[in-house]
C-alpha cells in the first residue's frame, strides 16, 4: 500500500524518513514555497492542481491512505484531504503537534480574525507580525490604527509587493535562538508580538522572549478542522500507529530508525 504523507514540517520530514526506512510505500507531498527538503522516498511538490486535484491524484497512484502532517494553520489543505479520503474510501489520519502553554509571566491573548487583530492591536506602537504572510490591503489597515508607528514583518517568504518606508521586513526562517530574539525585539522597539500558536520548538524562543521582557502577545487561535479518522498529537505514537496498521511492526520506539528521534 501507498501512503500520502502531506508535509511541510520538520515532524513530517521525520515521519516520512522512518515510515520509508520502515519499508512502507510513502509519497512526500509539499508546496515548496519556502525549500524543498531532501528525503529518500518518492516527492511531489506544488501541490495536486498540477494533476487534476487531490482525488484524481489519489486514484490515479494507487493511494491506499493519507497521513496529514501539514502545518496546523494549513486549513485548506486538511480540509480537502479529508474530503478526498471520505470520497476515495480511504483512511484519512492526522498530526498536529500540541498547541503551546501560557506559562506564567505570560501575557498571551487570542484573535480570531483580520477584524479581531486590527482591535487588539489598536494602542500599540511597534508590532512584531511573525504570523506568515500577510495582504498588502491588510498591513495598510494595520499602519492605519491611530497608535502604529512602524512594523516589523518576519516571514519566510518574500513580499510580493513593494512595502512603504514604515514597514521593515526581515527574512527568516526558524530555529531561533533566543539571544537573537530577545535583541530583535529590544532593537526595533517591539511592543507587541503577533504570532500563529504554531507548537514546536522552532519558533517558541521569541515568546521566552517576550515573557522575560513583558511584552504582551497576540497568538491566532487554531482553525477547527474537520475530524481526520485518527487524530494524534505525539509523532512517536503516530508512527507506531501507521507501522501497525498499514503492514509493519515495531515493538517501540527504541527501534526506531535514528531520524525519528530527533
Amino acid at each position: 500500500m501507498k501512503i500520502l504523507l502531506l508535509g511541510g514540517t520538520a515532524d513530517a520530514r521525520r515521519l516520512a524518513d522512518s515510515l520509508h526506512q520502515f519499508g512502507l510505500k510513502v509519497v512526500y507531498s509539499l508546496a515548496g514555497l519556502v525549500r524543498v527538503p531532501k528525503v529518500d522516498c518518492q516527492l511531489v511538490v506544488g501541490g495536486f492542481t498540477q494533476f487534476g486535484g487531490l482525488v484524481k491524484y489519489l486514484r490515479d497512484n494507487n493511494i491506499g491512505a493519507i497521513l496529514d502532517v501539514t502545518h496546523p494553520y494549513a486549513q485548506t489543505m486538511s480540509s480537502k484531504a479529508v474530503m478526498a479520503a471520505k470520497e476515495m474510501g480511504i483512511p484519512c489520519w492526522r498530526f498536529h503537534r500540541p498547541a503551546w502553554q501560557q506559562k506564567e509571566g505570560d501575557h498571551w491573548q487570542d484573535y480570531q480574525d483580520e477584524a479581531d487583530l486590527l482591535a487588539q492591536l489598536d494602542g500599540f506602537r511597534v508590532p512584531l507580525l511573525s504570523a506568515g504572510q500577510m495582504s498588502e490591503a491588510f498591513l495598510e489597515r494595520i499602519l492605519q490604527l491611530p497608535s502604529i508607528e512602524r512594523i516589523v514583518w518576519r516571514t519566510a517568504v518574500a513580499p510580493k509587493f513593494p512595502l512603504p518606508d514604515n514597514i521593515n521586513w526581515i527574512k527568516a526562517i526558524g530555529p531561533f535562538a533566543l539571544e537573537d530574539e530577545r535583541q530583535l525585539l529590544v532593537d526595533h522597539g517591539i511592543d507587541v508580538i503577533v504570532s500563529k500558536n504554531s507548537g514546536g520548538s522552532a519558533t517558541y524562543s521569541k515568546l521566552e522572549a517576550a515573557r522575560e521582557l513583558s511584552i504582551p502577545v497576540l497568538l491566532h487561535a487554531r482553525p477547527i478542522l474537520p475530524e481526520a479518522e485518527r487524530e494524534f498529537s505525539d509523532t512517536d505514537d503516530c508512527l507506531q500507529a501507521c507501522l501497525a496498521a498499514w503492514g509493519k511492526t515495531s515493538s517501540h520506539s527504541k527501534n526506531q530508525p535514528k531520524d525519528s528521534q530527533q
